[in-house]
């Protein structure tokens, strides 16, 4: 009984700290990244029982993970490869397809894992304190483990068509894919905090994620949509989409089909770096919007 007494008081000395506040700024932000360092071993815990939940009493496993993309690369490889002809003007059209699909399949399981990463945990947030930054960095972590099984998916078939990704174009893909994890959690960030309090949410988010898809140059080429809109304010509207950035990206990283007769924008390293600077912003901001609701979560769960 004493023990359990001795609890109390040591509980009761204990300073009581907010939490939820959006004052302090980059301060705050900092304590935050503190906060999420000390409890990295949870962290880590959290993606791996996203990755293994996934597939919980699966026979096939991890099989899962290519199983989607693998056969959304079929149906765009038949039908707009095939019957509406796309490949004629791409060549290697199939590495073309399944290398933005890459990049794209990251960008929308983060933002979809994200958006309900804070109420798929309630019963958690409601019995212990954890920084909440946790569970949409877990829904990250457990994306990139996926990204990375799919990338080793693009770098054997593209040693198996004879043209490994072994040139200076290789250098895109680091920007690239900080673009897209960079904004991915951005939006994780605002859209899970916003999901606690309109459950809306994460059903929009499923059609715009739909509609990045198709407003990207992974079935067509970007040179394709150049021709229709035209040199001016539209085309690079469309260019300038950190998503469309992200994709060429990659495509000028990995494939190498088309290189020779391939067109993309001008300077597009500087259109990234660009691109990754406003991303670092908005996700400094969104953090702070997430930061600034977080106090009622526990309530509102």
């Amino acid at each position: 009984m004493s023990s359990a007494q001795d609890r109390f008081v040591a509980l009761s000395k204990q300073p009581l700290q907010a939490v939820g506040t959006a004052n302090g700024g980059a301060l705050s932000t900092w304590t935050t990244i503190k906060a999420v360092f000390a409890h990295r071993e949870v962290l880590a815990l959290m993606v791996r029982r996203d990755t293994k939940a996934r597939y919980k009493d699966s026979a096939l496993g991890m099989v899962w993970t290519l199983i989607r993309p693998l056969t959304q690369l079929f149906i765009y490889y038949i039908v707009m490869g095939k019957f509406l002809g796309a490949e004629r003007g791409i060549p290697d059209f199939a590495i073309y397809v399944f290398t933005g699909l890459t990049a794209y399949g990251l960008l929308s399981e983060i933002v979809s894992g994200g958006t309900s990463s804070i109420v798929g945990n309630g019963g958690l947030i409601k019995k212990i304190y954890l920084p909440r930054e946790v569970f949409p960095l877990a829904s990250v972590g457990s994306a990139l483990f996926n990204f990375s099984i799919q990338m080793g998916v693009l770098i054997v078939a593209l040693f198996a068509v004879g043209h490994p990704s072994l040139h200076t174009g290789l250098l895109y893909f680091f920007p690239a894919l900080a673009i897209i994890v960079i904004y991915a959690t951005a939006f994780a960030f605002l859209l899970s905090a916003t999901n606690v309090y309109l459950r809306d949410v994460q059903y929009l988010v499923d059609v715009i994620l739909l509609i990045l898809l198709w407003a990207s140059p992974i079935v067509y080429s970007w040179e394709m949509a150049r021709n229709i809109m035209g040199e001016g304010l539209l085309l690079n509207l469309y260019t300038n989409n950190p998503i469309t950035l992200a994709v060429l990206g990659f495509q000028q990283a990995f494939w190498v089909g088309g290189a020779p007769a391939a067109q993309f924008p001008a300077e597009l390293m500087m259109r990234m770096l660009i691109a990754l600077a406003v991303g670092l912003i908005l996700l400094f901001g969104f953090h702070r919007v997430f930061a600034r609701l977080q106090g009622n979560f526990a309530q509102e769960l």
